[in-house]
């Protein structure tokens, strides 16, 4: 927005969230996961129907959202982000349907999650987004296994990879290859500690299957620490790179408006990019954190200010802002 004219523009949501699990015999089991949203205010109106619109773009093969009713001032939406069957016998799993293959370890930018990656902006999605695939697991020990899968989403795209973890040297160590959706991709990463400090981090690279011979691919990596001090304060730090990235202006804000696909090759238009956030417990039932982004080529600033407040042993209140500057 160029020029703004003094008009505040909000908006209010109410979600809730049905949840089914079945078991009808020891190796197979059903979840159904279903999320429905009602919003409403003055953004629905100024933006309509351009929001109502975008909400019910659904990334997966399988249509599984719907726009349930919408007007003027108002939409509402359900979506089945969980419609899965399990089949578990000794140490095989299989997975197909429309659920979560987390490939991810750092707590940010994950570039090894290449199945269903999420955008650390959208702070109000605990379960986080799936996706339509086949995930099959093989655990070869108990701290070892082999992974495959295989998904299509709405532009009928194949992503299908292999994936091995272990443990070796106190670290648990995975590598990864495979194609997502046009780029042939290898990756790698590890989880373990330093001195008590944890210490994690993996890296992928994409080299696009088009013009295989002549054309450059893209490598994304992140670095993360944390540590915990003995009155539970908590420091945690972590860095992206993405070779792709410009060291120029590179955007602000969650491009609310902008249908920007977040994907492990591309989580942010930067180069560079450097998280931060601390935490402390100010009472066993408060936590409070200040989180913050940076990108040192264009100086631009995210700033994350959360209080979690703890209720009832069921309820909690969370009161945070996101600030670009």
């Amino acid at each position: 927005i160029d020029e703004w004219d003094g008009r505040w523009q909000t908006m209010d949501q109410v979600k809730q969230r049905f949840d089914f699990r079945w078991y009808p015999s020891d190796a197979f089991s059903l979840h159904l996961g279903m999320r429905n949203n009602i919003s409403f205010g003055m953004m629905p109106q100024l933006y309509y129907p351009v929001l109502a619109d975008m909400a019910v773009a659904d990334p997966g093969y399988l249509d599984l959202t719907r726009l349930v009713a919408k007007d003027t001032s108002y939409f509402m939406t359900s979506n089945f982000d969980r419609a899965l069957i399990t089949y578990a016998a000794g140490s095989f799993r299989a997975t197909l349907g429309r659920q979560r293959i987390n490939w991810g370890i750092n707590s940010v930018w994950n570039p090894n999650d290449i199945f269903n990656t999420f955008d650390y902006f959208d702070f109000d999605y605990v379960e986080r987004p799936g996706c339509d695939a086949l995930h099959l697991q093989y655990y070869t020990g108990a701290t070892a296994s082999v992974e495959a899968a295989v998904k299509l989403d709405s532009e009928e795209r194949l992503t299908l990879a292999g994936m091995y973890r272990f443990n070796r040297w106190g670290y648990d160590m995975q590598f990864m290859g495979g194609y997502m959706a046009g780029d042939y991709v290898l990756g790698a990463g590890w989880s373990g500690d330093i001195s008590g400090a944890g210490f994690s981090g993996e890296m992928s690279y994409f080299h696009p299957e088009e013009n295989f011979s002549d054309t450059l691919g893209t490598f994304t990596g992140s670095l993360g620490a944390n540590y915990t001090f003995s009155n539970s304060l908590m420091l945690q730090f972590e860095g992206l790179y993405n070779s792709a990235g410009t060291t120029g202006p590179a955007g602000m804000g969650t491009a609310l408006f902008v249908s920007r696909e977040v994907s492990a090759k591309s989580f942010t238009l930067a180069r560079w990019s450097l998280f931060g956030n601390v935490s402390y417990p100010v009472t066993p039932l408060v936590n409070v954190s200040m989180a913050a982004i940076f990108n040192p080529s264009d100086h631009s600033v995210f700033a994350g200010p959360t209080a979690d407040i703890s209720l009832t042993s069921n309820i909690s209140f969370l009161l945070t802002a996101q600030l670009f500057f």
